[in-house]
C-alpha cells in the first residue's frame, strides 16, 4: 500500500496537496493524520471532493511508500510517524517551508520556498499535462489563497500568482473560494477576539511592539491564525503572539511583519515552526502566565537589533580641518557635493559647518577666517550602535540636518536626512502596506535579491559571493556586488563580470579572498582595486571611491569613500544598483538613485546635471545602453546632450577615450542603429564636421553588418576587429584629408590607423582587378591581404558577381594548399632549394583549377615533370 498524508489539523493546503498528490501517484490512498481545521471539515462535508481512507483501517505493515505533503517534521504526523523506522519504506516528502533541524529527511524531497505547497503542485500538474478539474483547480486555489492570505502575506511570491493564474484558467470557482477564506468572525469567535484583547499585553524590545494576547476555553476552537491577522489589522503593532488555552494545551500563534522578529525561530523553542512571518507551537502541562512568562524572556533573545547607526551611515566622511579657510571649505563642498563638513582637529573631530553659513560668511568678506570660528560645536553626534529610530527622534527634535557617527573621538561616519527618510520609507512600506489602498506594485526599496543570486548564478559563483560576504565580516567591511551584473540580474540577462565594491580595504580584503579561493591575485595599490583570477572567472575588486573633475571631460581625481558616493560618481541610474554581501543582508538591494524605476520604465538617465560636463563620453554611452537594451533616453538627458555640443564640450575629450568608447558600442549594438543615433544627436559631428549618416554611408554600414553577419555564422573561430571594420566603413564616406583629420582626432592606435587607411584604399584596387571564374588569379590577389580589407571590399561592391568570387575565396579558396610537403619532396629524390617554390606554386595552381585532385596525382605531376632527366 502506497499512503499519501499530511500534518495533523489539516487546512486547506494539505488537503489540495494531497489530492494533488493522488493525481502524480494514482495507486496510492489518502489518509489524513488526525483532525482537520473545522472549515476543512465543513468543505469536505459539503462537497465531498474525493475519498479519504480512515486511519485505524490502514495495515501499516503492508505500507511501502508513505508520500509526505505540507510537513517534514515527525511529530506533526500523529501516528504515521511510526512509519519513518519502519525498513523498507520510500519516503517522498513535498513541502514549501525551508529545512529545519530534526526535519525528515528521505529518499525524495522538493521542498521550495514558496507561498504554499498547492502551488508546487499545481506547477507539478500543469508541467505534467495532468490538467485539474474544476473542483481540483478550487481545491489548489483555497490552499494558496489560504496560506498566502489571498496573495497579501509577504511569504507570496511570483510562482504563487502564476499557479492561481493557471488554475482560474482550469476553471476554479472564486465564489467557493471566498466563502471559506473570508475572516468574518461568528458570535464564538467574537467573544474570543474580544477576550484576547482585553487580556492583551505590549512589549516594546529594541523599538519593535509585540502584543501578547491570552484567553482559554474549555472546548476545542478550530482556527484560531485569523484571529491573529485580524489583530494585526486592528492594532498598530509589529507583532502579535496569542496564547490560547483549551482542553490540557495552550496553542500558540504568531505573526510578524518586522524582519527583526523571524516568528518560525520563535515558535521553534515551543517545539513548532513556520515561516518567518506566520508560526505556531502547541505546549503541554503548563499555565498561561507561565507560557507568557517564557514567551516574553525569548522575545528579548529572538529579536534582532534593528537598524543602527552604523547601517545607515554613509562612510568615509568628506572632512575639513579646523584651521581651513572658509573659501577652501566652500571649494571643498562644491567639489564632493556636499552640504555640511565635519570639522577635524588632531585627528578628532570638533564641530560641524554648513553650506548656508559658508556662503554667508562669504558674502560677509570672510573667506580667509577659519572654519572653527564659524563652526556649530554643539551639534548631537551618536555612536555606531545607537538606533536608527533614537536618530530619528534626535535629528527631527533638535532639527539638525547631518548626524556625525563618533567613536572614541573620531568621526566614522555621518547620516543625513536623506539616509534617514529611506529607513522611515521602508519601515512604513512594511508596515502599512500600500498596496492595501488599491492596486500598487510593491516598492521595490529594501527588496532582498538572495533567492534571485541563487537560481541566476552558477552555484560556484554565488559561493564566492557568500564566500565575499563573509570574509568582509571577519574584516569589519561591507562588501556590495556591484556594476552591469547587478543590472542584467534584475533586466533577466546573464553576465558573470562579477565586480565587488568594498567600504574599507579592498586589497586587503581581494587577498584575504583570493587565499580562500586558492587564486591567484593582483593588486593596484595606486587605485586602490584589484583582480582576483580563477580557472573560469575573474573577479573585480575594488575600495569604495568618490571622484572629482578639475576641468570639463579631465580625467577624475579619485579618493577612498563610501558605497553611496562609489554609486554617485557612476554614468546611468541604471549602473548604481548595488547588492549586499554580508551575511547579515545578504542579497538586499542598494538604490539610492531611481536605477529600479528606469529598468521598469526602459529609461537612460544621468545622475546629475553636469555629467555630460564632467564626461562627455557618456554621452556616446548613453546611446549604447539605449541601443544595447532597447531603452530610451529621458527628455532630461536628450536636453544636456544638446547643450553640451553648444559649449563645444566634446572639444575637449581626448580621442583614445572617444575612439574607445566608439569601439564597444559597435561590439555590443547593431552599429548601424548606433551611429544613426548618434547622428540624430549631432555627435557624429564630434569625429569630424562633414561626417554625415546619408543614404550612402547607411547603405555600406548596413552592407557591412550583414557581411560581418555572414562571416560571423560560417568562421565561428576567426576573429576579426568588427569595431575597425565599421569604423572604416563609417570614415569611407570622407576624401582623403577629411579622413585624415578624422583619424588625428580619434588617435586609433598606429596599426589600426595604418588597417583603416589601406582599406579604404586598397578596396577599390581589388575589386578593380578582382578577375571573375578565375580561382588562381584571385587566391593570388586576395591571399596576401588582411581578413579587414577583404571583408570591406566584400561590403562595399555592388556587384553580386563579385561578392560570390570573394565569398568563394573566404570559404574554400584560402584554404586550399597542396598535398605534398618539403619533406615529399626530399623523398621523391628533389635537392632542397627554390625550386621547392616553384613545383609548390604549380600543384596550388592545378589544385585551384581542379585539374589535380590527390597527393598520388601530384606524385605523379612531379615525377613527370622534375625528374625526367
Amino acid at each position: 500500500m502506497k499512503l499519501i498524508t499530511s500534518h495533523i489539523n489539516a487546512d486547506f493546503d494539505a488537503l489540495a496537496s494531497m489530492m494533488a498528490a493522488k493525481r502524480i501517484y494514482p495507486d496510492a490512498e489518502m489518509v489524513f493524520p488526525g483532525s482537520q481545521e473545522r472549515k476543512v471539515r465543513d468543505f469536505i462535508e459539503v462537497f465531498h471532493p474525493a475519498d479519504f481512507r480512515r486511519l485505524r483501517d490502514i495495515d501499516f505493515s503492508t505500507v511501502t511508500q508513505l508520500i509526505i505533503v505540507d510537513a517534514k517534521h515527525a511529530d506533526r504526523l500523529g501516528p504515521l510517524s511510526t512509519l519513518l523506522s519502519q525498513k523498507g519504506i520510500k519516503i517522498h516528502i513535498y513541502d514549501h517551508h525551508p529545512f529545519e533541524e530534526n526535519d525528515i529527511r528521505r529518499d525524495q524531497e522538493m521542498i521550495e520556498e514558496v507561498g504554499a505547497t498547492a502551488t508546487l503542485f499545481t506547477e507539478l500538474l500543469r508541467d505534467r499535462k495532468l490538467h485539474p478539474t474544476p473542483m481540483e483547480a478550487t481545491i489548489l486555489t483555497l490552499g494558496i489563497y489560504e496560506e498566502t492570505g489571498s496573495l497579501l502575506f509577504p511569504s507570496t511570491t511570483t510562482r504563487d500568482l502564476l499557479a492561481v493564474a493557471y488554475l482560474l484558467k482550469r476553471g476554479a470557482n472564486l465564489n467557493i473560494v471566498s466563502s471559506y477564506i473570508k475572516m468574518d468572525l461568528n458570535r464564538q469567535e467574537l467573544d474570543l477576539l474580544n477576550e484576547l484583547l482585553a487580556s492583551s499585553a505590549e512589549v516594546v524590545l529594541r523599538g519593535l511592539r509585540v502584543m501578547i494576547a491570552k484567553a482559554s476555553r474549555d472546548s476545542y476552537v478550530g482556527d484560531a491564525a485569523h484571529l491573529a491577522h485580524k489583530i494585526m489589522e486592528m492594532e498598530d503593532v509589529d507583532a502579535v503572539v496569542i496564547l490560547l488555552e483549551m482542553q490540557g494545551k495552550i496553542l500558540l500563534v504568531a505573526r510578524s511583519r518586522a524582519r527583526e522578529l523571524d516568528v518560525a525561530e520563535l515558535m521553534k523553542e515551543f517545539g513548532g515552526g513556520g515561516h518567518p512571518t506566520a508560526a505556531s507551537a502547541t505546549i503541554k502541562e503548563a499555565s498561561l502566565e507561565m507560557a507568557a512568562d517564557k514567551l516574553k524572556i525569548l522575545l528579548d533573545k529572538h529579536i534582532k537589533h534593528g537598524k543602527v547607526a552604523v547601517d545607515v551611515m554613509t562612510s568615509p566622511v568628506i572632512t575639513t580641518q579646523w584651521d581651513s579657510a572658509i573659501k577652501e571649505a566652500a571649494d571643498t563642498m562644491t567639489r564632493y557635493g556636499v552640504n555640511v563638513l565635519p570639522i577635524i582637529r588632531d585627528e578628532k573631530y570638533v564641530g560641524l559647518i554648513s553650506r548656508e553659513i559658508v556662503e554667508k560668511a562669504l558674502f560677509h568678506g570672510f573667506k580667509r577666517n577659519k572654519c572653527i570660528e564659524f563652526s556649530t560645536s554643539d551639534a548631537a553626534t551618536v555612536g555606531k550602535d545607537t538606533p536608527v529610530r533614537d536618530i530619528e527622534a534626535i535629528m527631527i527634535e533638535q532639527n539638525q540636518r547631518f548626524m556625525p557617527v563618533i567613536e572614541e573621538g573620531n568621526i566614522i561616519g555621518a547620516i543625513t536626512r536623506t539616509d534617514l527618510l529611506r529607513v522611515i520609507y521602508e519601515d512604513f512600506l512594511r508596515k502599512r502596506r500600500l498596496d492595501k489602498e488599491g492596486t500598487h506594485e510593491r516598492s521595490p526599496t529594501g527588496r532582498n535579491l538572495s533567492t534571485l543570486l541563487r537560481d541566476r548564478f552558477p552555484d560556484e559563483v554565488h559561493r564566492i559571493l557568500v564566500l565575499a560576504g563573509n570574509v568582509a565580516d571577519d574584516m569589519g567591511a561591507n562588501a556590495y556586488l556591484v556594476g552591469g551584473s547587478v543590472r542584467d540580474l534584475l533586466l533577466g540577462h546573464a553576465n558573470l563580470d562579477i565586480d565587488i565594491v568594498i567600504e574599507g580595504d579592498g586589497i586587503r580584503f581581494a587577498k584575504e579572498l583570493g587565499e580562500k579561493l586558492k587564486a591567484q591575485v593582483r593588486s593596484h595599490h595606486r587605485f586602490g582595486t584589484a583582480n582576483i583570477t580563477l580557472d573560469k572567472l575573474k573577479l573585480d575588486v575594488a575600495t569604495a571611491r568618490t571622484e572629482y573633475y578639475e576641468s570639463p571631460a579631465a580625467l577624475p581625481k579619485v579618493e577612498m569613500s563610501s558605497i553611496k558616493k562609489d554609486l554617485y560618481r557612476r554614468d546611468f541610474t541604471i549602473n548604481t544598483l548595488a547588492i549586499k554581501l554580508n551575511a547579515r543582508s545578504f542579497g538586499l538591494l542598494i538604490d539610492f538613485f531611481g536605477g529600479q524605476r528606469d529598468l521598469r520604465e526602459k529609461t537612460i538617465r544621468v545622475l546629475h546635471n553636469l555629467s555630460y560636463v564632467e564626461d562627455p563620453t557618456r554621452a556616446f554611452r548613453a546611446v549604447r545602453f539605449a541601443e544595447r537594451f532597447g531603452f530610451k533616453l529621458s527628455r532630461h538627458s536628450e536636453n544636456l546632450i544638446k547643450s553640451a555640443i553648444q559649449m563645444n564640450l566634446f572639444e575637449r575629450l581626448s580621442g583614445s577615450r572617444l575612439f574607445d568608447e566608439l569601439l564597444i558600442a559597435f561590439s555590443e549594438t547593431n552599429p548601424v542603429k548606433t551611429l544613426k543615433r548618434l547622428s540624430d544627436y549631432g555627435l557624429l559631428k564630434i569625429i569630424h564636421k562633414n561626417l554625415v549618416l546619408d543614404e550612402k554611408l547607411e547603405s555600406t554600414l548596413s552592407s557591412m553588418y550583414e557581411t560581418l553577419a555572414w562571416h560571423t555564422l560560417l568562421f565561428l573561430d576567426e576573429k576579426v576587429d568588427k569595431g575597425v571594420l565599421y569604423l572604416i566603413a563609417l570614415l569611407s564616406n570622407l576624401d582623403d584629408e577629411q579622413r585624415a583629420e578624422a583619424l588625428h582626432r580619434l588617435a586609433p592606435p598606429g596599426a589600426t590607423r595604418e588597417i583603416i587607411q589601406q582599406s579604404i584604399a586598397e578596396s577599390a584596387e581589388i575589386l578593380g582587378k578582382l578577375p571573375l571564374n578565375d580561382p588562381v588569379g584571385i587566391y593570388h590577389l586576395l591571399s596576401p591581404k588582411r581578413v579587414e580589407l577583404i571583408l570591406f571590399s566584400m561590403a562595399i561592391t555592388k556587384d553580386n558577381r563579385k561578392k560570390k568570387e570573394i565569398s568563394q575565396f573566404l570559404v574554400e579558396l584560402r584554404k586550399t594548399k597542396p598535398f605534398l610537403t618539403g619533406r615529399d619532396l626530399k623523398k621523391l629524390g628533389l635537392p632542397e632549394g627554390p625550386l621547392y617554390s616553384r613545383i609548390f606554386r604549380e600543384l596550388l595552381d592545378k589544385r585551384l583549377r581542379g585539374t589535380m585532385r590527390t597527393a598520388e596525382d601530384e606524385k605523379k605531376y612531379v615525377t613527370d615533370h622534375y625528374m625526367k632527366g
